[in-house]
C-alpha cells in the first residue's frame, strides 16, 4: 500500500517543480518511518541535565503516547539532576498521565541523582539496572556548609538560614508525598534530601526504594507482564509480553529549545543582540546588525525566562556594556572603561543563579567575551566617532583650498576644471589658459581664486 501511494505521488509530481519532489520525499519519510502503533510501549530517554528542553520533550511525549494508545511509557533515566521547575513540570505530567509510566535507570553505570530521584519516586513502577545508583537529592542551590546534614560539626549542623530550612523542608515533604503515593520508602527519601544519601541498585531494591531490578529492557518488560499498577482509582494490569517498543526521540522543537536554553548559548545570544543594536544605532540604515541583534536578543530573553537567571547579574552586564560604550564616546582616561569591564565580568559570573555545573556559564567564555567586548567596542565605536569628526566630503565647501588649472577662456572669463566640472572663476589677477590657481572661496557658483606660479605658454 505504501509503495502504491508513493508511486502515485511520484507520477503526479513528475516534471514538476523541485518543491513537488520535496513533498514526495517528505511523504516517503512519513510512510517508511515506522510510526508507533496502539498498544506499543514508548521509551523516552531522560539523559543529561534536566532543564526546560527536557521537560518540554517528556511532557509532550507523554501526551503523544496517550493519543497513540500506548500500553505504557518507559522513562530511561541517566541524569545528574537539574532545575527544580523543570523537574516539577515533568512530575506533574507523570502524575496526570492516563497510562502507566515506568522509571528505569539504565544502562549500567547510569544514575538518577538529585532531580532524577524525585522522578523515580513519581513513576508508577521504578526499576534499575545493575551497576546504577540514585539519591543525593538535596537541593543543590542551597547545599552550602551551613546546611544541616553533611560532614559538619555541632554548631554548623544547626546552622543555615530560615529560607534554606524552608526549601529543604519543602523538598522533604514533596518527596515523602510521592513515596506515600507509590508505597515506597519515605524515610530513606527524606535522608536523601537532608543528608544527600545515595543507594546502589541492589540496596535500593532491598530498601523498597525501587520495585524491580532489570538487566535489560527486555528483562524489564518480561517482569512487568501481568503486574498491576494504580491509575487514579483503577487497577490496571500490564500486558508487556512480546510488546513492541517505540523509541521517542527529541523532535526539532525540543532540540532547538535545548540549544537556546544552554546558558552559554543564551549568554552569547544576549551579547550578539546588544552589540547588534548598538551598531545599528550608531550607523542607522544598514539594517542587518539591527535585525540580527533584535532576533538574538529576543531568543536570549526567552531562554532567560526559563533559566535560573539573576537579575542583579543581568543589570551589571547592562551597566558594564553601557560604561564601555560611554568610554568610547566620552573619553574619561579609562575610568568608565575599567568600571565597565569590572561590572561586565562580575555580572557574567553572577548571571546564572544556580550551583548546578550544567547551568553555569564557563569562565573561559566569560574571559574571552570580555576581551572581545573591550576590543570590539573600542575599535568599532572609535571608527564611528572618527568618521563623524572627519572633514566633510559632500557639497562644495570641501573644494576650498583646492589647486586647479585654467582650462579655457570664454568671453574673457577664465574657466577652471575642478572635480571633473568646469567652474567660472574670478581673480584680482589677470588669468590665462593653463594658469595654476588656488580656490579661496565661493561666491554663489563662481570660484574666487588666486593665481599661483607662472603663466604657461
Amino acid at each position: 500500500m505504501a509503495w502504491a501511494i508513493l508511486a502515485d505521488t511520484m507520477h503526479v509530481t513528475r516534471k514538476k517543480t523541485p518543491l513537488s519532489w520535496l513533498a514526495c520525499a517528505a511523504l516517503a519519510a512519513m510512510l517508511f518511518a515506522g510510526p508507533a502503533r496502539a498498544g506499543d510501549a514508548w521509551q523516552i530517554d531522560v539523559q543529561g541535565a534536566i532543564g526546560p528542553a527536557m521537560a518540554d520533550h517528556v511532557v509532550r511525549s507523554l501526551v503523544q503516547a496517550e493519543d497513540a494508545g500506548a500500553e505504557l511509557v518507559i522513562l530511561r533515566i541517566d541524569t545528574p539532576g537539574g532545575l527544580d521547575l523543570a523537574m516539577r513540570r515533568m512530575i506533574k505530567a507523570i502524575l496526570a498521565a492516563n497510562i502507566p509510566v515506568v522509571g528505569y535507570v539504565a544502562p549500567s553505570g547510569a544514575r538518577a541523582a538529585s532531580a532524577g530521584t524525585y522522578l523515580m519516586y513519581a513513576t508508577h513502577v521504578a526499576a534499575m539496572a545493575p551497576g546504577t545508583n540514585l539519591g543525593a537529592a538535596t537541593p543543590v542551590q542551597i547545599a552550602t556548609p551551613g546546611l544541616p546534614g553533611g560532614d559538619k560539626s555541632g554548631e554548623e549542623k544547626s546552622g543555615g538560614s530560615a529560607m534554606e530550612h524552608k526549601i529543604v523542608n519543602d523538598a522533604v515533604a514533596y518527596i515523602r508525598s510521592l513515596a506515600q503515593l507509590r508505597g515506597r520508602n519515605g524515610d530513606w527519601a527524606e535522608t536523601a534530601v537532608r543528608e544527600g544519601a545515595s543507594l546502589s541498585a541492589k540496596d535500593a531494591l532491598a530498601d523498597n526504594v525501587v520495585d524491580l531490578l532489570a538487566s535489560s529492557r527486555e528483562d524489564l518488560l518480561a517482569q512487568l507482564d501481568g503486574r498491576e499498577v494504580t491509575l487514579g482509582d483503577t487497577q490496571v494490569t500490564l500486558h508487556t509480553k512480546g510488546i513492541a517498543v517505540h523509541e521517542q526521540a527529541m523532535d526539532w522543537r525540543s532540540r532547538f529549545l535545548a540549544v537556546i536554553t544552554d546558558p552559554n548559548v543564551a549568554y552569547l545570544l544576549m551579547l550578539v543582540g546588544v552589540y547588534g543594536l548598538i551598531l545599528e544605532f550608531y550607523n542607522p540604515g544598514v539594517g542587518v546588525p539591527g535585525i540580527a541583534g533584535a532576533v538574538c536578543l529576543l531568543l536570549a530573553l526567552y531562554a532567560f525566562q526559563v533559566l535560573p537567571v539573576s537579575y542583579a547579574g543581568l543589570a551589571l552586564i547592562a551597566l558594564g556594556i553601557g560604561l564601555m560604550v560611554a568610554e568610547a564616546t566620552v573619553p574619561s582616561f579609562g575610568a568608565l572603561g575599567l568600571g565597565g569591564v569590572i561590572a561586565f565580568v562580575v555580572g557574567s559570573v553572577m548571571l546564572m543563579d544556580s550551583e548546578l555545573p550544567a547551568y553555569q556559564i564557563a569562565i573561559p567564555l566569560i574571559a574571552g567575551l570580555t576581551l572581545c567586548s573591550v576590543g570590539l567596542l573600542s575599535m568599532v565605536l572609535g571608527m564611528v566617532l572618527r568618521a563623524r569628526r572627519s572633514a566633510l566630503v559632500t557639497g562644495i565647501e570641501h573644494l576650498v583650498g583646492s589647486v586647479a588649472e585654467v582650462e579655457v577662456m570664454r568671453g574673457g572669463q577664465p574657466y577652471v576644471r575642478l572635480d571633473g566640472e568646469l567652474w567660472l572663476a574670478r581673480s584680482d589677477q589677470p588669468l590665462g589658459p593653463h594658469d595654476t590657481v588656488t580656490v579661496d572661496a565661493f561666491e554663489g557658483l563662481v570660484l574666487k581664486v588666486s593665481k599661483v606660479g607662472r603663466e604657461s605658454k
